[in-house]
């Protein structure tokens, strides 16, 4: 078992496989795990840094937990005669207690603490059956996404239509309503016609018993000074008898 082993299990082992056709970015994952007790830092190198770009290219691992890498092949024109020439190396050392300058410790790290791992990336391209099953299977997703399309354009249909259901019983109440409030507006322009004329009514009876009360006072007052001049009169005739006689 050699050092690295010891540190790192690699997935895949020993090469990184690309899966063409390599027209738009193509990308496949690294997973490195840290079976140890201690953690690990961790550097990703390339002999093609140009057509590759690896995220993260470095970091550190936890005991006991996994770091998946993603590398992402850039779009190039495929020759099948042409061997791939490109590698990649996986650089790893064990973190000391207490260290938390990782450059330093990477510039000061000795030949013997580095562990490596060599990967050989591998580029493959799909065969006639391999295009065939993925013809199928997006002439399938095609078909599926059609047939949600259809039930979701025939469940608006019908939710259109429920709307339609539901603005005509609304205009219906609305007219209803408003038939209601015209009546109640009728209804109140009478009461007030009816107080207005009762108002009116009443004006006039007040005014008929006010001229029937002046009417019956007026006699009264004219009455009065009639008999006053008749007992001035007696009075007078009775001290003239007295002085005569």
């Amino acid at each position: 078992m050699s050092k690295l082993e010891q540190i790192l299990i690699l997935d895949p082992s020993s090469d990184l496989r690309f899966r063409g056709p390599f027209t738009d970015v193509v990308t496949t994952n690294l997973k490195l795990k840290n079976p140890s007790d201690k953690r690990v830092c961790f550097k990703v190198k390339t002999t093609a840094p140009r057509r590759y770009c690896v995220r993260p290219n470095s970091g550190v691992i936890d005991p006991g937990t996994t770091v998946t890498i993603s590398v992402m092949l850039q779009p190039f024109e495929y020759d099948p005669n042409e061997k791939s020439k490109h590698k990649f190396m996986v650089q790893t050392i064990f973190v000391p207690s207490g260290v938390t300058d990782l450059e330093a410790m990477w510039k000061d790290a000795k030949p013997d603490d580095l562990m490596d791992s060599k990967l050989r990336c591998v580029f493959e391209m799909p065969s006639d059956n391999d295009k065939m099953n993925e013809l199928e299977s997006s002439k399938a997703a095609t078909v599926l996404n059609a047939s949600k399309a259809d039930g979701t354009s025939g469940a608006k249909a019908s939710s259109l239509s429920m709307d339609d259901t539901e603005m005509k019983k609304l205009m219906e109440e609305c007219k209803r309503l408003q038939t209601e409030v015209g009546k109640l507006h009728d209804e109140n322009r009478q009461l007030k016609d009816e107080g207005l004329r009762m108002r009116k009514a009443n004006q006039f009876d007040s005014s008929v018993s006010k001229s029937s009360v002046m009417l019956s006072k007026e006699p009264a007052s004219k009455s009065l000074p009639s008999l006053l001049v008749v007992i001035a009169a007696i009075f007078i005739g009775f001290f003239l008898g007295k002085f005569v006689l």
